[in-house]
């Protein structure tokens, strides 16, 4: 293995989004997250519903070229990977004296949470059109406006719980963002209560929407359909 390659802070984020081969390879893929979870990374599998994938891999960890490992392990387990999305975990630059924990929190989650099974991911990105810039905003409104825009989430505490992953310069968009919540319905109202503050009507992008079950291993695999 190469020299690790980390960030000065935080860690990796691979989302893998896979369809089932008629070679995928059961014993081959659990042996795959086997060996990721003993190389230091936390492995969330989901069943995914709806076409555009069956299975989806959230993979966190330091070290990218783990995570790469990983992807490798995947696709020689014979899934073939539809869709992809790299991201780092980060603390916002509006999030500066947070507290410690929660800063923790953010660069170092613990996934997944329990009880809660319902997933979603989407990435997302904010405006540069000409006369929707947020980038030629002051700091001060755009944080602002953040703090308009975070203040009804915050009503979902304990119901849901967010990662927002950065990825300017790494993936298409500039954040991916994962949801977990405990009902499905959750996801859906908490993505709508955030669409009507000002950062979200004027200035913000959503690409698409993947949602799922969180489950082991073994459950994700039985629900996919992967049985030997």
């Amino acid at each position: 293995m190469p020299e690790p390659l980390v960030p000065s802070t935080g860690l990796g984020v691979l989302h893998l989004f896979c369809a089932v081969a008629p070679l995928t390879d059961r014993a081959a893929v659990e042996a795959a997250v086997k060996s990721a979870e003993a190389d230091d990374l936390q492995v969330v599998p989901v069943a995914v519903l709806g076409h555009k994938a069956d299975v989806a891999f959230m993979v966190l960890g330091k070290d990218l070229w783990r995570l790469r490992a990983f992807q490798s392990a995947v696709v020689a387990a014979g899934l073939d990977v539809v869709d992809s999305y790299v991201s780092l975990t980060e603390l916002s630059e509006y999030a500066k004296g947070l507290p410690e924990q929660m800063a923790q929190a953010r660069l170092y989650p613990v996934l997944p949470p329990e009880g809660k099974a319902a997933w979603c991911f989407y990435p997302m990105s904010k405006r540069r059109d000409p006369e929707q810039n947020w980038y030629a905003l002051p700091f001060d409104e755009r944080k602002e406006l953040m703090m308009e825009h975070g203040a009804p989430g915050r009503k979902f505490a304990g119901r849901i719980l967010q990662l927002i992953t950065g990825s300017t310069g790494v993936d298409d968009w500039e954040w991916g963002v994962t949801l977990f919540a405990e009902n499905p319905d959750d996801l859906k109202e908490v993505v709508y209560t955030m669409r009507f503050d000002k950062a979200s009507t004027e200035y913000a992008e959503f690409g698409a929407f993947t949602t799922g079950a969180v489950g082991t291993l073994a459950e994700v695999l039985d629900a996919v359909g992967v049985t030997g």
